[in-house]
């Protein structure tokens, strides 16, 4: 079960009951409860009713379980990924701010080569595991050459990442 830390800010309104008694306002609120007086305020148990901080709890999935189960994470596909992807992941990494522009990333666009199997050579050039199991379990492949035929193994950042990248393939298969 997932924990969702949140506010509940819960807005009301008030009027006057009655125009001759303007001090005796009336309060409608779909959490505070039906509409009274002040006098007679009935509080629901919906939620908190003093815009007090909560937690809460949402059940993901069919059954309650894990966000891969409820298609947040490792539900895309091969070809649910696309040029988008790969320009927000280059961003996200930050390697715009180490190459200093697209070309990198352009040049790798314009080979013809699926956009996930890019990813996977970003990942396992930063050494982002957790992404790379993302793209491998999408069907991403990691013997997929660059221009200057390097694959995403040859362009992994280290033994670890390789050793991954071939153990979940083999695992997969």
């Amino acid at each position: 079960m997932a924990s969702i830390p949140c506010i509940f800010q819960i807005p009301f309104t008030a009027k006057p009951i009655n125009p001759s008694f303007p001090s005796l306002p009336t309060f409608s609120s779909k959490f505070l409860g039906t509409q009274n007086s002040l006098s007679c305020l009935r509080s629901s148990n919906i939620g908190p009713s003093n815009g007090s901080r909560t937690q809460c709890w949402f059940k993901f999935g069919k059954n309650g379980v894990d966000a891969e189960g409820a298609g947040i994470y490792g539900s895309q596909k091969r070809d649910d990924f696309d040029k988008d992807d790969v320009e927000q992941y280059f961003n996200y990494m930050g390697m715009l701010a180490v190459e200093g522009s697209y070309d990198k990333m352009e040049a790798l666009l314009n080979q013809n080569i699926h956009p996930v199997d890019i990813l996977l050579m970003l990942a396992a050039s930063e050494g982002d595991q957790p992404k790379i199991e993302e793209l491998l379990r999408a069907g991403a492949v990691y013997d997929v050459k660059d221009a200057d035929g390097r694959t995403a193994v040859d362009r992994a950042v280290n033994e670890e990442i390789k050793d991954f990248i071939l153990g979940f393939s083999v695992q997969k298969a």
